[in-house]
């Protein structure tokens, strides 16, 4: 397969942490967690996140290590005759595809961001002044298509120099540079006057909290949480489990990746809880947290541009190691099904990418009038419900069901590609768990998406 392999561990390591570590822990997980009560729920999330996405991890890179292709060979190479489990690759490729239609989007607001920050584009305005930034850019098509295509073209870029001198070398880069600038951001928050609050909201378990919302729902929404921020499902880790050699156990392997994961997003919290409290800034802001508050909380700090312009940075580098990560996915996906080399697919593929990128990009402006799910949704909402509701479930399903089931790849044969090498090895115990049960608690938050949504 040519250099298609890592030449370190900590390239695998730091590779697969970034496709996992993306806007999902430091959007998603601060205001989810501000939303449901802080401590608590950081408790919730880092149960699931052991019982529900370290076998699903294991079983996606043991598929991925056994066949030494993509999700558009693995299923063929690794079925038993006869069976029909290579049809899953179309779901996987189209996992991936959808997961840019829109990712790169948010990923150019970052860029946005964090030019608009370096400039000094926010100093000296009030919140609604702020908050008018992020309407102008949503209703301004041009300038969010611009932002996109930079995205989709470094993105690009990376992957076209190949796995070793491409993906890993600038990934790697990326995520170091992450995980400083991160612990400079967070000890800076804490320092801030009157953090002790933020720090006691966030780290410190409230039950009383909870009582606005029903267990159910705060337990499926950590849940949740836990199963889309290891971007499951779609084969996205499957490729760089085929990028590895044999010489460690895949579970050891796993378990460094979240604790990586959950590092980030706890940090995060850090960065944004003790901030908020010390400005008197709500932390429960939702979706907004990132676009509105927290450049509020800029404005206020002493040398706020430059640890805005930092924080923007970092962002870049959490959702550009994602979109690295995915176009990695697609390009190695398309080379097992076309037979092309890399380059001749990444440049045909860059502008199909940015083409099926503007639906997302003019469901803000021109198709506002587009409202799948009722007034304040959009194209956008619509391309996460079909990825992070369906597919990212579905496919854990699959993968799963592939793993375990004596129909699929089997369990004999799974654990045996698991526990080649040195390391952790995968617990035996978690046999029936992980082929009866885990299967109905994944079920559960994909019943219950679709429940949140048209249940109301």
């Amino acid at each position: 397969m040519g250099n298609s392999s890592f030449s370190t561990r900590l390239g695998f390591i730091l590779v697969s942490a970034g496709c996992a570590i993306g806007l999902g822990n430091v959007w998603r997980f601060p205001y989810i967690t501000g939303k449901y009560g802080g401590a608590t729920f950081v408790l919730l999330y880092l149960v699931f996140l052991a019982i529900l996405g370290l076998p699903i991890m294991v079983a996606e890179f043991a598929v991925g290590r056994a066949s030494v292709h993509s999700a558009a060979k693995s299923f063929d190479i690794l079925e038993p005759k006869g069976t029909k489990w290579h049809w899953y690759k179309y779901g996987a490729i189209l996992g991936n595809i959808m997961l840019m239609m829109y990712y790169t989007t948010i990923s150019g607001w970052m860029f946005y961001y964090f030019y608009k920050m370096l400039i000094g584009g926010f100093t000296g305005l009030d919140p609604k002044q702020v908050s008018a930034i992020l309407g102008g850019l949503v209703t301004d098509p041009v300038t969010m298509t611009g932002c996109m295509t930079l995205v989709v073209c470094l993105g690009g870029a990376v992957c076209y120099l190949g796995v070793q001198s491409g993906v890993e070398r600038i990934t790697k880069a990326m995520m170091t540079a992450l995980l400083f600038l991160m612990v400079a951001l967070a000890v800076n928050s804490v320092l801030l006057p009157g953090s002790e609050a933020g720090l006691a909201y966030y780290l410190l378990p409230d039950f009383s909290r909870f009582s606005q919302y029903s267990l159910n729902e705060v337990i499926f929404n950590a849940m949740g949480q836990a199963f889309f921020t290891l971007s499951l499902g779609i084969g996205a880790l499957a490729i760089f489990g085929s990028y590895i050699g044999k010489e460690k156990r895949l579970t050891g392997e796993a378990l460094w990746i979240i604790v990586l994961d959950t590092f980030v997003a706890l940090m995060a919290g850090l960065i944004i809880f003790p901030a908020c409290f010390s400005y008197g800034i709500n932390p429960g802001a939702g979706p907004n947290l990132l676009f509105v508050t927290l450049p509020n909380v800029f404005n206020h700090m002493p040398g706020g541009r430059f640890w805005g312009s930092l924080f923007f940075l970092f962002m870049i580098f959490a959702s550009m190691s994602t979109v690295i990560a995915v176009f990695e996915n697609l390009i190695a996906c398309f080379m097992d099904l076309t037979g092309l080399d890399r380059k001749t697919i990444v440049r045909r593929g860059a502008p199909v990418i940015m083409l099926l990128s503007l639906p997302c990009i003019l469901g803000f402006n021109v198709w506002s009038g587009f409202q799948p799910f009722g007034p304040g949704s959009g194209v956008l909402d619509l391309e996460d419900f079909v990825v992070s509701n369906n597919l990212l479930p579905l496919g854990s399903l699959i993968y799963l069901a592939f793993c375990t089931s004596r129909y699929g790849w089997g369990w004999d044969n799974f654990l045996k590609e698991a526990d080649t090498g040195k390391g952790v090895p995968f617990p035996q115990w978690i046999r029936v768990y992980a082929t009866y049960l885990l299967p109905l608690i994944v079920l559960y938050i994909f019943v219950n998406g679709y429940i949140g949504i048209f249940g109301k």
